[in-house]
C-alpha cells in the first residue's frame, strides 16, 4: 500500500470508483435475491463459491510464469490483510440480510456508505492498517453529516412513498 497518494485525481480512478459502486449495488441485489430465496449463508457460500470458480479459471487461461531474473522478491503481505475474505463473508451475509428488511436495496447501501465513510476517517486518524495518520478536518466532518442526512431522507421518507 503506498504511503505517498498523489495529489492529482485521475478520472480513470475516479470512473473505476464509481463503476465499483455500481457493481457493488448489483452484487448486493442479486446476493439479496439469493437470501429470499435461501439464506443468508446459502448466499454468501454462493458468492465466494462462484468468485473461487471465476478466479481459478481466470489464473488458469492468463497465468504465465514469471522469468526468475525479471521476479523481484515481495515482501510477505501483514497477517490482517488475510483477512479480507471472511470480512468479505460477512459482508454478503449482512447485506443479504439487510436489503430483504424495510431497508430494502437503497437503505442498505446508503447506510453502508456511511459505516465505510466513518470506519475509513477512523483508519486514517489512527493510522490502522499502515496507513498514514491523517486527522479529520471540517470537510470530512460535513461530509459525514450529509451522508447520514441523505441515509435519513432515503430510508424514512423512502418508506412513504
Amino acid at each position: 500500500m503506498k504511503n505517498n497518494p498523489s495529489t492529482s485525481l485521475n478520472p480513470l480512478h475516479l470512473a473505476a470508483a464509481f463503476a465499483s459502486g455500481c457493481l457493488l449495488t448489483l452484487m448486493v441485489h442479486f446476493n439479496g435475491m439469493l437470501a429470499h430465496f435461501g439464506s443468508a449463508l446459502f448466499s454468501s457460500w454462493t458468492a465466494h463459491g462462484t468468485g473461487t470458480v471465476a478466479a481459478l479459471i481466470y489464473l488458469a487461461l492468463l497465468y504465465r510464469k514469471p522469468k526468475s531474473a525479471d521476479v523481484a522478491p515481495k515482501p510477505k503481505a501483514p497477517f490482517w490483510a488475510y483477512c479480507g475474505g471472511v470480512i468479505g463473508a460477512a459482508i454478503v451475509m449482512l447485506t443479504s440480510t439487510a436489503v430483504n428488511s424495510p431497508l430494502a436495496l437503497s437503505g442498505t447501501l446508503a447506510l453502508g456508505l456511511g459505516g465505510q465513510v466513518i470506519f475509513s476517517l477512523a483508519a486514517d486518524a489512527w493510522g490502522l492498517f499502515g496507513l498514514p495518520k491523517r486527522r479529520p478536518d471540517g470537510r470530512d466532518m460535513t461530509a459525514i453529516a450529509l451522508i447520514l442526512t441523505g441515509s435519513a431522507l432515503i430510508i424514512l421518507v423512502g418508506r412513504t412513498a
